[in-house]
């Protein structure tokens, strides 16, 4: 039983998951968004926010306390100097976890992590439909009569002389 068990194992030892962790966190600092699985992405949520939170201000116990879960110095660096203070205003929720689906090889369901404020963009996975109602269509549409007016009749026979004189 799991009871009140915190965290995923990720099908690895306890080294090997601190890693990981380590690796994804240079990534997503690095690129500010990296595409994984679900649950490393939402594991990954757990670990990264504390972090960015200690990054917001800049100090030598933050920046030791910093380093020490990370272990690499350039990260440190552009943690403390980009991400810290582009996230200072906000209170928490640094990162955005958008699901892409299914991956083709093992079926494993792949999800983007991104840094907030570093990506106001939509991926280019995701693109939502505007719902439409009966009435709301209607009115937008342009009435029969319109479509045929003098000025698209004029327009289509100069289009036809002008792929005509093409032709020869």
């Amino acid at each position: 039983m799991r009871h009140r068990v915190k965290g995923r194992k990720l099908s690895r030892t306890a080294s090997h998951r601190k890693a990981t962790m380590r690796a994804l966190t240079m990534a997503l600092v690095k690129e500010h968004r990296i595409t994984t699985t679900v649950a490393k992405a939402k594991e990954l949520r757990r670990f990264v926010e504390p972090i960015i939170t200690r990054a917001k201000e800049d100090n030598l116990l933050n920046r030791r306390m910093v380093f020490s879960s990370l272990q690499n110095k350039e990260t440190v660096k552009k943690l403390f100097s980009e991400v810290g203070p582009k996230s200072a205003d906000r209170n928490g929720g640094y990162t955005r976890v958008i699901k892409l689906g299914f991956r083709q090889g093992d079926g494993a369901e792949m999800a983007l992590i991104e840094l907030v404020d570093f990506n106001d963009v939509k991926p280019e996975g995701k693109t939502t439909k505007k719902k439409r109602t009966r009435r709301a269509g209607k009115s937008n549409t342009p009435t029969s009569s319109e479509a045929t007016s003098p000025k698209a009749e004029e327009t289509t026979s100069e289009e036809k002389e002008d792929s005509a004189k093409s032709a020869e």
